[in-house]
């Protein structure tokens, strides 16, 4: 009889958390448009125009509401573009994913900004941008300049690799 009540207790638990995390949301994508620096080679260089992407796809996912505040969980999956990922640089407010370019790549020298999220315009301020310079791509995660609604800005709450790719969450009020 014991062991009864506690497979139906293990089998709701299991539930609740399944559809928990299937009612949390979908992935919103995000586009970031890479802009080539201006003059890397003069027109007549005997060196090869630099080949960079046009738009990079990040993922973000928001958890679900919560009484005083939002999560918003990212992730990138740029093994196309890089080798693996590891974290350069950190602190309260931002953190830096450093990893190789491909050889396709290793020349670019570019800049990216959020352009489009979840297939619309964006026009707030872009707290995640890429770099590509000397070989390497740079995911930056900031949160300087932003604010939620109650105008404090929002915390870092996840900043890691997983699988070699960069993987965030962060979090602010409403």
């Amino acid at each position: 009889m014991f062991r009864n009540k506690v497979f139906f207790i293990a089998l709701a638990i299991a539930q609740a958390t399944f559809f928990s995390i299937s009612d949390s949301g979908s992935a919103k994508p995000l586009t970031l448009n890479v802009y080539p620096a201006n003059n890397v080679y003069p027109a007549n260089s005997p060196i090869a125009q630099p080949v960079c992407p046009s738009e990079i796809n990040l993922t973000e996912t928001g958890r679900p509401y919560y009484e005083g505040g939002y999560t918003i969980d990212g992730m990138a999956k740029l093994d196309w573009l890089t080798g693996k990922f590891k974290i350069v640089a950190s602190d309260e407010f931002s953190v830096t994913w450093a990893a190789n370019l491909q050889r396709k790549y290793q020349n670019c020298q570019a800049t990216a900004g959020i352009a489009m999220a979840d297939k619309e315009p964006f026009q707030g301020h872009s707290y995640l941008r890429m770099r590509f310079a000397r070989g390497k791509a740079y995911l930056i995660l900031d949160m300087t300049g932003m604010y939620d609604a109650n105008r404090f800005t929002p915390v870092i709450v996840k900043k890691e690799v997983k699988d070699g790719n960069p993987v965030w969450t962060w979090a602010g009020t409403d």
